[in-house]
This record gives C-alpha cells, structure tokens and sequence, in this order.
C-alpha cells in the first residue's frame, strides 16, 4: 500500500483526526496535475510552444480559403471590397472625399490598420470555446491559441500592407524616411491586438454571449476611431472629455499614426508616440495576467 493510502487508512482506523485530502496531499509533497504554474514558469512554457504557435497560425491561414475559388487572394480581396463599400458610402454619398484630401489612402488606411485589431479581438474571444476538444485532450499553456490567432492576423497583414503601400503610391503619394517607422507602429500595435486577444480569449471562454455582442460593439468601435472622417475636425465642438476619449481610443491612436507616415509625410507628434506605447504596455500585462489568472478552469465544464 502507498505512503498516502496508508495514511488515510491510518487516519480512518487508527481513532485520529480525520485529516483533509488536501493536507494529506501536501504532507507527502503531492501536486495537483494541472496547476497554475507560476507567471515566469508559464512565459518558458510559452516560449517552448512558439513552433506550434506559428505552424498553427500558417495551417490556419493556409485552410482557411483552401475550398474558394480565388484562395488566399481572399486576403486582399476581403480588406479592399471593404474599403470600396465604404467610400462609396462615406466618401461618395456623404461627401467626404470633397473634405479630406486623398480621401482613397486616408480610408483605406483607416480601414486596414482598424481591420487588423477588430479581426484580432473577435477571432481572439473564440480562441478557446472553439479549441475545447484540442484543450481537454492535451496538455500545453492555454495562452498558446490567442496567440496563434493573433499570428495568424498579422500573417493576413502582411498581405493587406502590401497592398496599402502600393495603393498609396498610386494615388500620387511618394516614399519617404518616414516609411522605416512603419514596423514600430506595425510593433506596437501587435503588442497591444495580443493583449486584447487574451484578455477577450477569458471573457469569450466563459461568457458565450460575448461572440454574439462582439460585432456590435466592434462597429461602434469603428465608427469611433476616425476611419472615415478626421477626428480633430469631428471633435471640434464635443465637450472636452468625449474629444479626449474618442482622440486617446487606441485604434485611432494607430491610424493617425499610420497616416502620418504614408500620407501626411510628418514626423508623428509626441503624444501619438506616448499613446500608442502606453496602449501596447497596458493592453499586454492587463490581459496576460487576466487570461493566465484562469489557467486552471478553461475547457473545464
């Protein structure tokens, strides 16, 4: 007989105190099979995954238009239809070409760099409802599938960037220095789109209602970070706490920032740097720790 059967018979029999399973387990220096390791622990844990990490982004990406007939073509497909929708809409019948100069690059632009985190967050809260068999039959740090989703995303980026650059040069904009810039801001707003995908990975996995409202509040999102109008001039006469919420929104924070670069050919101003890091900072720590405090109860239930 073991060491703690022989306790608990002990303790049974023997007219002692009946001892918790818990103390008994702990007395003889027995662990819990799925624990929480702790944070640093569960950061190695992450790294030794980055392989699959990234082959699932690509298997995902690759699969994901395998039976279309145009394929990946999609990926570019899906962001410019998009954009042409819109500006028939924004641009053409509400007349805002007639504000914005090259309105084609400032809404495409918008449109792009929005996409990016409005597809990260929504794929991110179904990361783990939609992976419960692959969670309950193995064993790995659950943080592994939003971030693999939001790999897969960027991968899709790198698609619709390509595009952009060369949309922007043909409607008669030219290459500047300032384009170097375009990886920091590409940077900062991963780090901030793998924050937001763990923090709603947590909320998806236990509130289900959440996929259903997602869309909704993504569109009001949308048409709150100036993808189809310019926030200075919109904001003009909102009181001064609503101008300041809707210019320190993270998605808009990204898109003028981005602006800046391809179009406007300006050095990005001060607060736009602080805004966009102190997004990426607080976004990455804030949802880390949300989704890795429920380590332990995902795919449980």
């Amino acid at each position: 007989m073991s060491q703690p059967e022989s306790a608990v018979a002990e303790a049974q029999g023997g007219g002692r105190a009946p001892e918790s399973l818990a103390a008994l387990a702990e007395r003889h220096g027995l662990r819990r099979a799925i624990a929480r390791p702790s944070m640093p622990a569960y950061l190695r844990q992450l790294w030794d995954r980055r392989h699959f990490i990234l082959t699932y982004a690509t298997s995902r990406n690759v699969s994901k238009y395998s039976e279309s007939m145009l394929g990946q073509l999609w990926q570019v497909l899906t962001p410019l239809l998009n954009a042409a929708v819109y500006w028939l809409m924004f641009g053409v019948i509400l007349g805002q070409s007639k504000k914005i100069e090259n309105y084609p690059a400032f809404l495409i632009t918008g449109v792009m760099v929005f996409t990016f985190t409005q597809r990260t967050v929504i794929s991110g809260a179904k990361s783990i409802s939609s992976n419960l068999s692959l969670i309950r039959a193995l064993h790995f740090p659950r943080a592994s599938l939003p971030l693999a989703y939001t790999m897969q995303e960027l991968q899709q980026l790198g698609y619709s960037m390509g595009v952009l650059l060369l949309l922007v040069l043909v409607t008669g904009e030219p290459i500047t220095w300032l384009w170097l810039l375009i990886p920091v801001t590409l940077a900062t707003q991963t780090v901030f789109n793998i924050g937001m995908g763990l923090f709603m990975a947590r909320v998806g996995a236990f509130m289900r209602d959440m996929n259903q409202l997602l869309p909704f509040i993504t569109r009001t999102w949308l048409y709150a970070s100036g993808v189809f109008y310019a926030i200075d001039d919109r904001t003009r006469d909102l009181p001064d706490f609503l101008r300041w919420a809707l210019e320190f929104n993270p998605a808009a924070a990204y898109i003028e920032f981005m602006r800046d670069l391809l179009i406007y050919q300006r050095f990005p101003e001060r607060w736009a740097w602080v805004t966009c890091v102190f997004w990426a900072v607080f976004a990455l720590i804030v949802g880390f720790w949300y989704f890795w405090r429920a380590e332990e109860r995902y795919g449980r239930g």
